[in-house]
């Protein structure tokens, strides 16, 4: 097991580790406890009940967070002419085809999304196995896949990000900046909290919602009460 540092030992003395937060007083805890030389992701973890093994308790979905993350998207269109030009007026760092499916196949991937439009799909399939591994292939259940590439630049430029339970159950995101001022932070939490309830199974069985947590990127985390989202008991 990795050693904790002094500033982290020092970090979790700051505060009731065992205790249970409401939201708005995690918030302030997270934002004291982020003192890295950087300015800090806000995560959010929370683990379900649910079996990601089978299919249909598999929770994924997207959501557009008020206020954004905080992190610039670098956002790559995988489409034909003229979405192209389409996809650029309306913020895509990179659009195109053929270039950017050679430049992929090098091993090219700097961008955090990839939009493609259906037309096109045959061709961006056979990056299945580069781009999957990465959480990079364009999915239309998240709508990465869609001739609106237009709107679909925009709200991921505006903080529309994707969420998808692990193989453990979990679900980790980051939902702003520890810079923001609290009551954005707490309208991006209880946001993202809202749409992982309501992507709840049909199949789900017993208590959906087992735990949730905040941290910072470099800090201890903060065991949140579930309930003071106002959760389904």
């Amino acid at each position: 097991m990795k050693k904790q540092g002094k500033r982290y030992r020092n970090l979790l003395k700051s505060y009731d580790a065992t205790k249970l937060f409401d939201v708005n007083e995690a918030v302030e805890v997270v934002k004291k406890t982020a003192t890295a030389k950087f300015d800090e992701s806000f995560e959010i973890s929370i683990r379900l009940g649910v079996d990601p093994r089978k299919a249909d308790q598999m929770v994924r979905g997207t959501v557009s967070l008020p206020h954004g993350t905080g992190k610039t998207v670098r956002v790559l269109v995988l489409c034909k002419a003229p979405k192209d030009k389409e996809a650029l007026d309306a913020g895509a760092d990179h659009a195109g085809l053929e270039e950017y499916v050679e430049k992929i196949k090098a091993g090219w991937a700097d961008v955090d999304v990839i939009v493609a439009t259906p037309d096109v799909m045959g061709e961006v399939g056979k990056l299945g196995r580069i781009l999957g591994p990465r959480g990079l292939m364009p999915n239309p259940k998240v709508g990465t896949v869609t001739f609106d590439v237009a709107k679909t630049v925009q709200e991921l430029k505006a903080g529309k990000i994707e969420f998808r339970v692990d193989k453990t159950g979990n679900i980790h995101a980051a939902v702003g900046k520890c810079s923001f001022e609290s009551e954005k932070l707490v309208e991006n939490v209880t946001t993202f909290f809202n749409s992982i309830q309501k992507a709840k199974p049909q199949t789900a069985k017993g208590k959906y919602i087992k735990s949730v947590y905040f941290c910072s990127t470099m800090g201890p985390s903060v065991n949140i009460n579930e309930y003071s989202f106002g959760a389904e008991k």
